[in-house]
């Protein structure tokens, strides 16, 4: 039999691997320019960075830990700190965390890019229901309960598309209203990541939704999502790099 989370172990591995060069260049690129998209750009790449980082120690522990309460849903949570934490890294709690965390960078990001004048209805109803999702995401939690799980996921993928579609729209926006072909590239590139990060976290709450269904996972939509995580963060620095906004 295969064992899933040993070919989850080196599947995120090798992710990691890949993505470590980019946190990098955009930590170099923020020292170097020194301005607050620079900044958001490097705070989003290194939030998704902890996120798949996460992911891959929840393979980690599920495939070579040997801890009876994350192997076996029957053996009961010792209610220590320990499992609190491990527990949360395990059912992907954690790893989306961080990527609550970056959408909201994201958020800011796209109002640095698009939006001269800030509308603070968006900004507080964005800000609310991100701080709905860390709650649920960290302590709306039981061991074995797919329903919270599926929730989690599901609430995640609604803030993702909160923040990206608008993004999208403004992105293509742009794209038409401008001939430099450098922006163009920029607005064409930000489209890309827009759509590739919704497509990460609807395929995400696909996977989860056969869990929750009986199946065991790493279906299809699992492997897909990190390809896609790969390319949004690609298209995201691509997108940066032919701004020039300061």
């Amino acid at each position: 039999m295969v064992d899933y989370y040993f070919v989850g172990t080196i599947y995120e591995g090798i992710i990691i691997l890949i993505f470590i060069p980019l946190v990098g260049l955009s930590l170099n690129n923020h020292i170097k320019v020194r301005n607050k998209l620079s900044l958001l750009l490097f705070l989003i790449l290194l939030s998704y960075g902890a996120a798949i980082f996460f992911s891959w120690v929840s393979k980690v522990l599920n495939a070579f830990s040997n801890i009876g309460y994350i192997m076996d849903n029957n053996v009961p949570d010792p209610n220590t700190p320990q499992s609190w934490i491990l527990l949360r890294i395990a059912d992907f709690r954690i790893p989306y965390v961080f990527i609550i965390v970056a959408i909201f960078f994201s958020f800011s990001f796209k109002r640095k890019i698009f939006e001269k004048e800030n509308k603070q209805i968006n900004k507080y109803i964005t800000f609310g229901f991100t701080i709905f999702n860390l709650i649920f995401a960290l302590f709306i939690y039981q061991k074995g309960n797919l329903l919270f799980d599926l929730l989690t996921f599901f609430f995640v993928f609604v803030l993702m598309t909160m923040v990206y579609l608008p993004f999208l729209l403004s992105a293509i926006k742009a794209y038409k209203s401008t001939d430099h072909p450098g922006f163009r590239k920029s607005f064409l590139s930000l489209s890309i990541m827009s759509i590739s990060y919704i497509s990460v976290l609807l395929c995400f709450l696909i996977d989860r939704i056969y869990i929750f269904l009986g199946d065991f996972g790493f279906t299809i939509f699992y492997f897909l999502s990190w390809v896609l995580v790969l390319i949004g963060i690609i298209s995201t620095y691509y997108g940066y790099l032919k701004l020039d906004v300061k």
